[in-house]
């Protein structure tokens, strides 16, 4: 008896190690205390058993539900450095687990102020979007440039929580207030896209005028427009004009970039 209590000491240190042994104890415990009720259910009357086996049947469910978001959500917290042959690795997949979150949450808080006047952010599209854009391991980037945008706004401070989406997700930035700047940094280095603004203090529509430049120029970088507008025809203008896409929606300029920057 002795040796078997030592035995299953043994292996609740083990599985307490991590968050899936823990689950794991939690659910023994509960079957063993359901196991020593039941023993004595035949004292009680059908209205006094009937939650104990609602209970028996309905736990198991609960705990796959639980175990299947957990996974599917969190799957970073399921293990604890003990489970990796190296921690490094451990810590790496807790760091981009983290980048993902505070994508999410930069994105969300981005959407909320959106112009549309939605108060209701798509979570779940905000969600697949970060994970399509956030890798699940380290990624080594040889070319500095494939991962740097240009964002050409007069009021940078209302984008805060867009570049820190785009930053979770391995996007560094160059910013610039107007369009003779912008078009003076695509002179001197390389981007692998630009993020413009339209109206500015040179004019209501002076986002073309960068875009047209630039075309004209034989500057063929991926160009996308972050205004006040989400309008069909505005974006048939866009295209007329060479870019890429224009959208009033954080979530949908996330998508956008990441698929012209990171996924291309």
């Amino acid at each position: 008896m002795g040796e078997s209590v030592r035995d299953f000491g043994g292996v609740a240190t083990s599985l307490a190690r991590n968050p899936l042994g823990i689950i794991a104890l939690f659910i023994v415990l509960v079957y063993g205390l359901a196991s020593l009720v039941t023993t004595f259910s035949s004292h009680f009357d059908p209205s006094e058993r009937a939650p104990l086996i609602y209970f028996l049947v309905l736990f198991p469910v609960l705990v796959l539900g639980v175990f299947s978001w957990l996974v599917s959500t969190h799957p970073g917290s399921l293990f604890s450095p003990a489970d990796f042959k190296d921690e490094a690795h451990y810590v790496q997949m807790q760091q981009l687990y983290e980048k993902r979150v505070s994508a999410v949450a930069s994105l969300t808080a981005a959407s909320t102020k959106n112009p549309s006047g939605d108060e209701s952010p798509d979570l779940a599209g905000i969600i697949n979007a970060v994970e399509k854009a956030v890798p699940s391991k380290p990624t080594t980037i040889t070319d500095g440039w494939k991962r740097r945008v240009l964002w050409v706004d007069d009021r940078p401070e209302n984008n805060v929580y867009e570049r820190n989406a785009f930053e979770a997700a391995g996007i560094s930035f160059s910013l610039s207030l107007n369009t003779l700047d912008a078009l003076q940094q695509l002179s001197q280095q390389r981007f692998a896209a630009v993020i413009s603004d339209m109206g500015r203090k040179e004019g209501p529509r002076e986002g073309y005028a960068l875009l047209d430049e630039m075309r004209h120029r034989g500057d063929k970088t991926p160009l996308f427009f972050y205004a006040s507008s989400n309008a069909p025809e505005h974006k048939l203008e866009t295209a007329r004009h060479g870019g890429q896409g224009t959208t009033n929606n954080a979530n949908e300029l996330f998508r956008m970039v990441t698929a012209a920057v990171i996924n291309d």
